[in-house]
């Protein structure tokens, strides 16, 4: 298990076969959840969910991937079992990135490797960008590592996300939330993302729910709904990933984000983005799949990010050694 540092709290699961146990990291507002697999001593290595899900989206992935590693799934902020963000606070991606730095923080990683599915691919994106020290391996599942807005819609987009906040910010709590029975709560997930297997489903409910009287509730804070405000452009995106100085790996679906939800624009600048990182000599690999193919098929994506991580590895290794 690991040990408890600068304020990490590690606790035993009983409800997950595996040897994992529960984290937890103070934050100014509650607290950062997750959950830890492999040795205490092990190669550090984070992991970040997507939108809307939370660390459970790593639950089949970890588990055949190189056990040499310990591996940190974090619940960002708002999702998962991790607190909300205070009342009138909005949820942005440079917002996540510094939950992320009070994290490794809280770990005392000074050096580690990093992979994020979709959203949380944005993030790993953006940290590697501003503290490329850090990091010395970044695994892009699903994602272009950043996804940059059209520099004429910026303002309308700003706007919108000014708007739904006050609206929402309006609503009483009896209408913000809705209690549902286990499986309707599971016929509504299945509907908004038909990317998840049911069993990635049920998954992800494990820390999605929350048993309230009549029922379950959603846990995650709906404000991760509204539109966000922080935004930026093509230019700015390839400026950032040319400050990344880890070895990427960008593993994409032939059935993912870039099919089903981009649009023209966005689907133009995250292949400029894509090309970008095979002209800087990083390694961009395509799986069959959908976008959940890491949690619903993860035989597919294990093979191709062990061997990623063990030759950055051994690259490490052997520089080290010339020391």
């Amino acid at each position: 298990m690991m040990r408890a540092l600068k304020g990490a709290r590690s606790f035993a699961s009983s409800t997950v076969k595996q040897a994992v146990s529960e984290l937890s990291v103070p934050v100014p507002w509650g607290e950062i959840r997750g959950k830890v697999w492999g040795p205490d001593h092990g190669r550090p290595v984070l992991c970040v969910h997507g939108w809307a899900d939370n660390c459970g989206s790593f639950n089949t992935l970890i588990p055949l991937l190189p056990k040499e590693y310990k591996y940190v799934a974090v619940d960002l902020a708002g999702h998962g079992w991790s607190s909300h963000r205070p009342p009138g606070v909005s949820y942005q991606f440079p917002s996540y990135v510094m939950d992320v730095l009070r994290v490794v923080d809280a770990l005392q990683w000074s050096k580690f490797s990093i992979i994020g599915h979709s959203m949380g691919g944005n993030v790993a994106g953006l940290f590697s960008a501003l503290y490329p020290e850090m990091i010395d391996a970044l695994v892009l599942l699903d994602s272009s590592g950043f996804l940059p807005t059209d520099e004429k819609e910026i303002p309308q987009v700003m706007r919108q996300g000014f708007d739904e906040m006050l609206e929402f910010e309006k609503k009483t709590e009896e209408d913000k939330k809705r209690v549902y029975t286990y499986e309707k709560a599971f016929e509504r997930l299945m509907v908004a993302n038909p990317s998840l297997s049911e069993q990635s489903v049920h998954i992800l409910l494990e820390r999605g729910l929350v048993q309230v009287e009549g029922g379950v509730e959603f846990c995650r804070d709906f404000r991760i709904n509204l539109k966000s405000i922080s935004r930026i452009t093509l230019e700015q995106s390839l400026e950032m990933q040319s400050r990344i100085k880890a070895s990427v790996l960008v593993v994409l679906a032939n059935n993912g984000f870039e099919k089903i939800f981009l649009e023209p624009f966005q689907k133009k600048v995250v292949q400029a983005l894509i090309q970008a990182f095979m002209d800087r000599n990083h390694l961009v690999v395509t799986v069959s799949g959908n976008h959940h193919v890491h949690l619903n098929n993860p035989e597919v994506v294990a093979p191709v990010v062990s061997d990623f991580l063990r030759t950055k590895q051994k690259q490490t290794d052997k520089q080290t050694s010339k020391l």
